[in-house]
């Protein structure tokens, strides 16, 4: 993903009518209007131009990279000791992981978005590191990758070939299994949120415990990610790919969502007493700056609405369906399709 120059002919025409029209309206007198105007556009699906230009300008450009820095100086700022009192480092509402070989001493980065805060982990623990894996292209998830491959010579970055990822040295594919000493992490592809977007699951059974998911920007706690190059019908098909694993696996997602996220599963399952008691306890740890990780997969299907399209109560909730009659109901992709719909209206209110 590491920008490559300027994007071709018509993206920057394009871009600089969309630079034009974002000043105008921050400069205008109802800035707050203009504000909500913005964030519209911004949100808007992927098939719509705009959207399109602006997330070409963040995944392609040198414009994007320092949308990034500013973004993680803000961040830097806001949180000088980290957004939560845990273990996992967070960039803004970002999560980075450090896994270590406590024997050997070696450690794995998954998506070290600040590397000032993953060294700082590594120092703390006194361990060497030797991979980085990363579930996706996205700067606030491999905008750690230069710093930290640089300063760590033997260090190996692991990600998908199809996502562009800045400084990959090593690509994956589905089922590609990275031995760290004791540790066995296996990549899967799930595509969707970007096409060659994966999710690593760390074999637990060598320490006789549960296996851990890595899940990146395709699962959070009661949500799931936004279909940025794929569709509907990639997205249901990668997130299935996770509901075949375990209920016991722990899940470690790449975003502090969980209390906004459950608040939209509320509008959707008022009723559903599993997501009313995670809410309770969410909302206890976060007044507490603690975090929410993990979760199971097991608590997932209970309350996350992404990961129960099967539920006749979701069907139910949603109204008629898109036939032309409304009693040819919903497909599993279309039911998804109207769950993120409904999401981002909720988001905006």
């Amino acid at each position: 993903m590491a920008w490559q120059g300027w994007p071709s002919s018509w993206l920057w025409v394009a871009s600089c009518g969309l630079l034009l029209l974002v000043l105008v309206l921050l400069v205008s007198p109802s800035s707050c209007r203009a504000r909500r105007t913005l964030r519209s556009l911004f949100m808007a699906r992927s098939q719509r131009l705009l959207f399109r230009i602006g997330y070409s300008l963040y995944t392609r450009t040198w414009l994007g990279y320092l949308f990034y820095r500013q973004q993680l100086r803000r961040a830097r700022n806001r949180y000088p000791k980290g957004h939560s009192r845990t273990q996992p480092r967070l960039f803004n509402d970002n999560y980075s992981y450090l896994i270590i070989d406590t024997q050997a001493r070696l450690a794995v980065a998954v998506d070290p978005s600040d590397p000032q805060a993953v060294q700082a982990s590594i120092e703390k623990e006194g361990v060497n590191l030797v991979a980085i894996l990363c579930t996706h292209k996205h700067w606030d998830h491999s905008g750690g990758n230069r710093d930290l491959s640089r300063r760590h010579q033997d260090c190996r970055v692991y990600g998908s070939p199809q996502d562009g990822i800045p400084y990959l040295t090593h690509p994956l594919c589905h089922q590609d299994v990275v031995s760290v000493g004791r540790l066995q992490i296996q990549a899967l592809a799930t595509p969707g949120h970007t096409q060659g977007h994966l999710v690593y699951l760390l074999d637990g059974e060598p320490y006789k415990g549960p296996s851990c998911l890595f899940s990146g920007d395709l699962l959070f706690l009661s949500g799931c990610g936004r279909t940025f190059e794929g569709t509907a019908e990639t997205m249901l098909s990668s997130l299935d790919t996770v509901l075949g694993l375990g209920d016991d696996t722990l899940l470690w997602p790449g975003h502090e969502y969980a209390e906004e996220n459950l608040g939209f599963a509320g509008v959707v399952e008022p009723e559903n007493l599993a997501r009313e008691r995670k809410m309770q306890w969410v909302q206890r740890q976060r007044m507490e700056r603690r975090s929410t990780c993990p979760s199971t997969l097991g608590e997932e299907r209970s309350y996350n609405p992404f990961l129960r399209t099967h539920c006749l109560v979701l069907q139910e909730a949603l109204g008629p369906g898109p036939g032309p009659t409304g009693d040819d109901g919903y497909s599993r992709a279309q039911l998804l399709e109207k769950l993120r719909q409904l999401k981002d209206l909720h988001k905006s209110k």
